[in-house]
């Protein structure tokens, strides 16, 4: 948030784990990705080794499971428009807004 705000880039921060994507909301952020849904997992957290490693889903079933289980999103999701990047590292924010 800091690195936005240093570049006066206005945005909006989404509490996910408050208030959930909805699954047509996380299929448009997995579009605006341009990535398999599978990118779009925290593989490091405590829940996806106990209960998800080594599973294969399709894109859609992931999406599912990362919307009843949201802490698996990853983190932090930028989105402007119809293009998106997970904003790490930190210079990754850089490429979504070259392209603009």
């Amino acid at each position: 948030m800091a690195f936005l705000e240093e570049k006066n880039i206005d945005f909006e921060v989404v509490l996910y784990l408050q208030n959930t994507p909805s699954l047509s909301e996380l299929k448009a952020i997995r579009k605006a990705l341009d990535m398999p849904a599978e990118g779009m997992l925290r593989k490091g957290e405590k829940l996806f080794k106990e209960k998800f490693k080594g599973q294969i889903h399709s894109d859609d079933e992931w999406l599912k499971i990362m919307q009843e289980n949201p802490v698996l999103i990853e983190r932090p999701i930028i989105v402007d428009n119809n293009k998106a990047l997970i904003a790490r590292p930190l210079e990754n924010i850089n490429q979504l807004f070259e392209k603009s």
